[in-house]
């Protein structure tokens, strides 16, 4: 199935958000505070970032939902991590605690890029807290990582490029997204945050586990994704028993940014068709 980006207006009296900070307490035995964003309500969806990513990325979604559900984004500070936290591991046990301590019941869970990597992990090892399952960009197979050719204290155009290459329309890149990149990339501690995080992922090849996900899962890709290609969406489609693609035509590896009207109404097919 393929979606091109066909706008959806906005609900007209769009649904109040709610903010709060949770502290996680996982792997490394220290409170870990994470921002938590909600809208609406219903059966819970937790929205999970990339490496570089924060919740109001997806906010544009959540707000077009017309589906009654309970949008919940996480945003854990994956960049100030520490110890055993810092890992793709000590990242999924983190979204694993927020998952029993405050949603409290299986959860539809999408991520994008290293939060779809999450996701798959939660699938995999911990099912009774996953209802059904979107991928986006997922990593956890195939990514050309952002942090290939770091720098330390990179140029505002080397931050520019490596964003960029998120988009196939760069036109809809954030100008704040490329700013606060920049200003964490050039910090010691949260650039090699970055790196560790981003080598556990690559390390954490997922290829041989995928059979075992046997939720309802949804694979949303960006047609033109650079960064975790078209082939990557395909081996998910072929390992996951219970898997659909939805194809976003002239789109990058983050579709909730770019293209958000096909994103939800995508996601909203796929939650109307849950059992």
């Amino acid at each position: 199935m393929d979606y091109e980006d066909r706008s959806m207006p906005p609900p007209t009296a769009p649904a109040p958000v709610r903010s709060q900070t949770v502290a996680l307490i996982g792997r490394a035995g220290v409170p870990v505070e994470a921002k938590v964003m909600e809208i609406g309500n219903g059966r819970p969806i937790v929205f999970l970032h990339g490496l570089v990513g924060q919740n109001e990325h997806w906010e544009e979604v959540a707000k077009r939902l017309s589906h009654p559900a309970r949008c919940i984004m996480l945003e854990l500070p994956l960049l100030n991590l520490e110890g055993e936290d810092c890992s793709i591991h000590g990242a999924t046990d983190l979204a694993a605690v927020f998952l029993r301590e405050h949603v409290q019941e299986p959860a539809t869970i999408v991520g994008n890029s290293f939060g779809g990597h999450v996701a798959l992990k939660l699938a995999i090892e911990q099912p009774h807290l996953v209802r059904a399952l979107v991928l986006t960009g997922a990593s956890g197979l195939i990514e050309k990582s952002i942090v290939s050719d770091v720098q330390i204290r990179p140029s505002m155009e080397w931050v520019e490029r490596r964003i960029g290459e998120l988009f196939y329309d760069r036109s809809k890149m954030l100008v704040s997204d490329v700013s606060r990149a920049h200003e964490v990339l050039s910090r010691r501690p949260q650039a090699r945050a970055m790196v560790k995080l981003s080598k556990s992922a690559r390390r954490n090849h997922l290829g041989d586990e995928l059979h075992r996900i046997s939720c309802p899962t949804l694979i949303l890709w960006g047609r033109q994704d650079i960064v975790t290609p078209p082939e990557a969406c395909e081996q998910f489609r072929r390992d996951i028993s219970d898997s659909r693609v939805v194809w976003i035509e002239e789109c990058g590896h983050a579709p909730m940014i770019e293209c958000p009207g096909p994103f939800a109404e995508a996601l909203g097919v796929f939650l109307s068709q849950l059992p």
